[in-house]
């Protein structure tokens, strides 16, 4: 085998395993909500929740909303819009994959790329070390945010509290200013986990009369257009065995006639993209169940029980 045979395929294998590094996050982000953040959460909609023991880094900024965002800043942590994306994610893995089969096979950081392309492997040098530099900023102002001392709901109601981190607690920290503090009880705590469970099952059947029931219209909506986009692809979205691992408290107020309670929740399901004609799974593993960890805003009106509670927002954590 000639030598140029030899890098030729080096340099095709080094490009396959970037461009599966990159695409592998657009993947894995389905289930309900698809891995954005959308929603109103009230006056707090642009307003970063408190960070919790179960979502310790600050929230995801709201991507689309009902609620027109005011000029006064928001107390967001800084998100580049183009770095935080997952898409952006997946590219700067990518990137460093090309990179790091550059170097192993002794042609620079991306002089796998082929000779031609030097100009473009110089110009994606420098864009990675200006994606990294945004990274580790932006870890850095997050670990500057104070940790919220979280109390299990067992423990805040006088039990004894359980062996390992399960179900909802009651930690959280400071809530922005708001109209009225609101106590959240452990019957609502159990009305957000059936809600979690119940929209993650409407969601996989794609019954937009049960979501209508579970969530706020726009948040039906939303859903609405995941399912239309999902349709145009020729697949659907199967989730099953949706489960609560942990969750807290973010915040919870009363706002004019009505009330608002932000959770942070990580639960595991399975999650699958499947093919609408033939069955076949596409994406996901349908015998192992994934983790994911978001804020899930839940709003009633005001005095309402905890039956009333419906999703409103979803953010990723």
């Amino acid at each position: 085998m000639s030598s140029s045979t030899h890098q030729s395929r080096q340099r095709f294998l080094a490009l396959a395993l970037s461009l599966g590094l990159a695409l592998t996050p657009a993947l894995a982000e389905a289930k309900a909500g698809g891995g954005f953040s959308f929603g109103s959460r009230g006056a707090r909609t642009y307003t970063a929740p408190p960070v919790t023991n179960t979502a310790p880094r600050a929230a995801a900024p709201m991507e689309r909303s009902a609620v027109p965002q005011s000029a006064q800043s928001s107390s967001f942590a800084p998100r580049p819009g183009f770095f935080g994306s997952s898409f952006s994610r997946g590219l700067l893995g990518g990137f460093i994959g090309a990179g790091l089969f550059g170097m192993l096979f002794g042609h620079g950081m991306f002089g796998g790329l082929g000779d031609m392309m030097s100009i473009l492997g110089l110009i994606l040098q420098i864009g990675l070390v200006v994606i990294l530099a945004r990274l580790a900023w932006t870890w850095f102002q997050n670990r500057q945010q104070p940790a919220m001392a979280g109390v299990s709901a067992r423990q805040a109601f006088g039990a004894a509290p359980p062996p390992r981190p399960q179900g909802f607690g009651l930690g959280g920290g400071a809530a922005a200013p708001a109209t009225a503090p609101l106590s959240v009880t452990p019957v609502d705590f159990n009305a957000f986990e059936q809600r979690l469970v119940e929209v993650q099952t409407a969601f996989s059947a794609e019954d937009l009369n049960r979501l209508r029931s579970l969530a706020t219209q726009e948040m039906a909506n939303y859903f609405a257009e995941q399912f239309a986009e999902n349709a145009r692809k020729g697949v659907v979205n199967r989730i099953a065995s949706p489960r609560l691992v942990q969750g807290d408290l973010s915040e919870a107020w009363r706002e004019g006639a009505d009330e608002y309670a932000t959770v942070a929740m990580r639960f595991s399901l399975i999650d699958t993209m499947v093919d609408r004609a033939t069955g076949k799974v596409v994406s996901g593993d349908v015998s192992a169940p994934t983790q994911t960890t978001e804020l899930w805003t839940f709003t009633r009106s005001r005095g309402a029980g905890p039956d009333a509670w419906v999703l409103s927002a979803i953010q990723q954590a």
